[in-house]
């Protein structure tokens, strides 16, 4: 069955990833980890947005890493389509974490 924006599932290692991008994407992360330029690599970390005490929705980040020798902490998504969900959830990251999120 062909997906809705035609990405092709990949797998890097013990990871499945929703695209040949966002695999891609990963191998960089991994080298760049390797060469001490991020570290902190993390993979899916979820972010609950609520307001006023409400559960609104969460977000699913792509990867998160901090940077070096900035320290800058960077939630990334991998992005093909931005969507209106997506597009929303972003505003909400920035309104309620403070949170930009870096678009690949």
């Amino acid at each position: 069955m062909r997906s809705k924006y035609a990405n092709v599932r990949t797998r890097v290692g013990a990871h499945a990833f929703a695209s040949k991008k966002e695999a891609r994407r990963y191998r960089d992360l991994l080298l760049l980890e390797a060469a001490g330029a991020i570290f902190n690599l993390s993979l899916q970390h979820r972010f609950r947005i609520a307001v006023n005490g409400v559960e609104v929705c969460a977000y699913v980040a792509d990867f998160t890493y901090t940077e070096q020798p900035s320290g800058q902490y960077v939630v990334e998504d991998v992005k093909g389509v931005r969507t209106a969900l997506y597009r929303l959830k972003a505003k909400l990251m920035k309104a309620v974490h403070g949170v930009t999120i870096r678009e690949t």
